[in-house]
């Protein structure tokens, strides 16, 4: 058995909507950022119900001034069986 990090998608897009809003950004902004025809992939990091892609990850850190590790946020471990 493996432990594995499981990503707490609600808190991440928490955490998203406080670092776009302490970095003086709308969600307008971040569109353009990312050339997104509407902001519904936003709101959806925002909601928790989708996260960003690891191209994007990279770019919110940067646009946010943090690591990728400050955006993601984690609840624990899972496990997996791991057959060989």
């Amino acid at each position: 058995m493996n432990r594995i990090p499981v990503i707490d998608m609600t808190a991440t897009g928490l955490n998203i909507t406080r670092l776009r809003a302490n970095a003086g950004l709308t969600v307008k902004d971040l569109q353009d950022v990312f050339g997104f025809s509407t902001p519904q992939a936003i709101y959806k990091w925002q909601r928790g119900t989708a996260l960003p892609t690891v191209d994007n990850l990279v770019v919110l850190a940067a646009v946010f001034g943090v690591k990728i590790d400050d955006i993601l946020i984690f609840r624990g471990c899972g496990v997996i069986r791991i057959s060989a």
